[in-house]
């Protein structure tokens, strides 16, 4: 008895004391800059025709830390299951379910030929009854973009393939290799358009452009399908739709060699589905996108923004037209003052993976759903097709980054971000409720202090009101003083929100108060807000800025002798234009800037060709580029500033921003350093090279540690101090 007595005791102290364990909360350290290597993305939501599962691409930084991984993966919509893995390349993206449900289309690249370069990715199926995935497609240029026929017996897809190339494939193939002789092929550019590269693509190919195919499904693995080339010509077409019989394919292009000379404009095109001339139906006075086909292929809706007036930002808005006649397109949302189809942004969506379309008819043609960007925040909206009518559908401090849903729409499956969610599946019911399906970061986060940021609003000189948010360190006291960084958009048309940035929790892990606003021209609050900049850029922007740090000042926990200022693309012009006007900032870190207009106007990959930011070009006005450029008062810039540059942007080339600045002030002798990353185009911060990424946010809170907190970084120097030698004895 005494025994069996000790024994419990024993048992119980064992328990409570395995129990106390339990109850201990894990220690939880700062977010890091290197924690990125270890983040997990979702990307593209697919349902299945049943709404009983979701496809998706998930993305993850390579084990050599230079690049991304994509996959297949799988979800049950119950929130009952753990997601699984479909496919075993480390290249695959953009699935697509078949009518059936039983198999997944998707694009699988990243294989490297004999030269070492990487294969163009091809078409791939996967049955879900098992088996590997199976390449079906074979094309010199590659294949992308499937689409399922109505019967799942055919995939359309794009593909820039030429019939030149099949034939010099063929003829390389069927060559041995002794007896083959390599042509030369230069790599010379000849250009004759003004905008002939892309920032993330290069020099562009106009003898390639992105045409029409179809291919059939293979019924049986031993199948050999060849794929179709439906359309041709010296022009890209984009959006394929195939229609209710399965008999056409809708398709939106653009018949203009230099579409820079006038207003967008879009045209959309039918072309027989086994082959024939494509025919165009309209041609529509707006540059449209997230075209959708009606569930009875009588109607398309789409996003687009008037052209007239001119102005530097137009309110993207829904529209629907009637294909059965020559109707102009009806405005739904022309009364709702929001961004429809439109997001805010942080710097964590997917680096690679794509995204679907976030444009849905109901069964019944009664609703659109789509998403909006309304203040800082991005939420599901039903839009009524008749009234125009708009309802949202999911609520909260969140940003909606991609949907899909089931044509009944009973079931919704949402890519949600939030300040401490990078970014994860949830399903959304009527009421609005959520339901998590992915959490990919569990592990990681579960050792993270993570906050949420406080959202603050103040009225700006004017009287204008303004939005931002306060990120405070994790271990924030409120009575300690701390340094301030404030952290300018780019764009200037976009908005911070509601959404996760890794750049802001890092920052302020490191002790610092980070500030984000949303001044005037940020989009989210409507037509007049975002177009009031025009032909004032930079300008009032600048002071709503300013507003928002004296705001913050108010509070009490800022250190007003240490300030700082940083910014990409709109917000390095802005950090630019910042320290021409004011001291007040300890230093600056300006990013993918712009400081002279006019050298801007001739080098960037687009042109303002339209009156849209400036009413005439450099050469005709160039007062009005003199007197909104940074570099021409460079003279006033005392504080400490560094550029961070892409060397392959062509989006805001580096001769035209920082490197112009730097040697300016390199001529005064004023402080400045400049940083310039290899092979990265201005997506740097968002999907630049992992390691880049990491070094980037190094460089810019080192510089801030230099001028406001005195820690030494003698890489910024004159003499940094020489590299260790490795030589044997030393």
């Amino acid at each position: 008895m005494k025994v069996q007595l000790s024994l419990a005791v024993i048992a119980l102290a064992l328990i409570t004391s395995l129990a106390a364990q339990t109850a201990t909360p894990i220690a939880r350290r700062p977010i890091t800059d290197k924690d990125i290597f270890d983040f997990l993305w979702v990307a593209n939501p697919q349902l299945s025709p049943d709404g009983s599962h979701v496809a998706f691409t998930r993305v993850n930084v390579d084990d050599k830390r230079t690049g991304y991984e994509t996959s297949i993966w799988m979800v049950s919509t119950s929130g009952t299951e753990t997601p699984i893995r479909l496919t075993s390349g480390k290249h695959d993206s953009q699935p697509r379910w078949s009518p059936e449900g039983k198999r997944i289309a998707f694009v699988r690249g990243g294989d490297k030929g004999d030269d070492g370069k990487p294969k163009p990715a091809q078409l791939a199926i996967l049955s879900l009854a098992g088996g590997e995935a199976r390449i079906i497609t074979d094309l010199a240029k590659g294949a992308s973009g499937p689409v399922w026929s109505p019967d799942g017996k055919r995939l359309a897809f794009q593909s820039s393939t030429t019939p030149e190339d099949t034939a010099r494939a063929a003829h390389k193939k069927n060559t041995p290799p002794a007896d083959f002789e390599k042509e030369h092929e230069s790599d010379v550019h000849v250009i004759s358009r003004a905008v002939y590269r892309n920032n993330e693509e290069g020099f562009l190919d106009f003898t390639h452009p992105q045409h029409i195919w179809v291919i059939d499904a293979p019924a049986a693995f031993d199948d050999q399908p060849k794929p179709l080339q439906l359309t041709s010509g010296n022009y890209n077409e984009r959006e394929l739709h195939w229609s209710n019989d399965g008999s056409r394919i809708y398709f939106l292009t653009s018949h203009v060699d230099e579409p820079y000379y006038e207003e967008p404009g879009a045209d959309l095109y039918s072309v027989p589905s086994a082959g024939g001339n494509a025919e165009k139906l309209v041609h529509i006075p707006m540059g449209i996108h997230g075209l959708a086909l009606s569930p009875d292929g009588q109607r398309v809706a789409f996003h687009a923004a008037v052209n007239e007036p001119v102005r530097s930002y137009t309110q993207p808005d829904l529209w629907v037209m009637d294909l059965r006649s020559d109707a102009h397109p009806t405005n739904l949302t022309a009364n709702y003052d929001y961004d429809v189809g439109d997001s805010v942004f942080g710097d964590n969506s997917a680096p690679r993976g794509g995204s679907g379309r976030t444009l849905h008819w109901s069964a019944d043609a009664r609703s659109l759903y789509d998403i909006v960007a309304r203040q800082g925040r991005t939420p599901i909206i039903r839009v009524d097709t008749k009234s125009g009518a708009v309802t949202e559908i999911s609520h909260g401090d969140e940003a909606v980054f991609d949907f899909d849903l089931t044509p009944d729409a009973r079931t919704i499956v949402a890519l949600i971000s939030t300040p401490t969610i990078i970014g994860d599946l949830f399903t959304i019911a009527p009421g609005g409720n959520h339901t998590r399906l992915t959490d990919f970061n569990r592990k990681l986060w579960s050792r993270l202090n993570l906050t949420e940021p406080d959202e603050i609003n103040y009225k700006s000189f004017d009287g204008r009101d303004i939005q931002g948010w306060i990120q405070k360190p994790p271990d924030f006291d409120p009575h300690k003083k701390y340094p301030l960084i404030l952290n300018i958009h780019g764009g200037p048309h976009a908005a911070y929100g509601w959404v996760f940035d890794h750049e802001f929790q890092w920052m302020a892990a490191r002790g610092y108060v980070v500030l984000y606003i949303n001044p005037r021209g940020s989009t989210s609050y409507g037509q007049d807000f975002g177009n009031i900049i025009q032909y004032h850029y930079p300008g009032d922007d600048y002071r709503d800025l300013m507003v928002g740090v004296d705001e913050a000042l108010k509070r009490g926990y800022i250190d007003e002798h240490k300030l700082a200022v940083t910014g990409g693309s709109g917000g390095g012009v802005l950090t630019d234009w910042t320290v021409t006007q004011t001291d007040r900032f300890a230093a600056a870190v300006s990013q993918r800037d712009i400081s002279n207009w006019a050298s801007w106007w001739y080098t960037a990959d687009f042109t303002l060709f339209q009156p849209h930011w400036f009413k005439a070009p450099p050469f005709e006005d160039p007062q009005d580029y003199i007197n909104r450029s940074a570099i021409t008062f460079v003279q006033k810039i005392h504080t400490p500033i560094m550029f961070v540059l892409g060397e392959d942007d062509s989006r805001t080339p580096p001769d035209s921003g920082g490197e112009q600045l730097f040697r300016a002030l390199k001529y005064m002798k004023r402080p400045t350093a400049m940083v310039m990353f290899p092979r990265e185009t201005h997506e740097l911060s968002r999907s630049g090279e992992p390691w880049h990424r990491v070094e980037r946010l190094d460089y810019i809170v080192g510089w801030f540690d230099k001028w406001l907190l005195g820690v030494p970084h003698p890489e910024f120097d004159i003499n940094p101090p020489a590299e260790k030698s490795t030589a044997a004895g030393d």
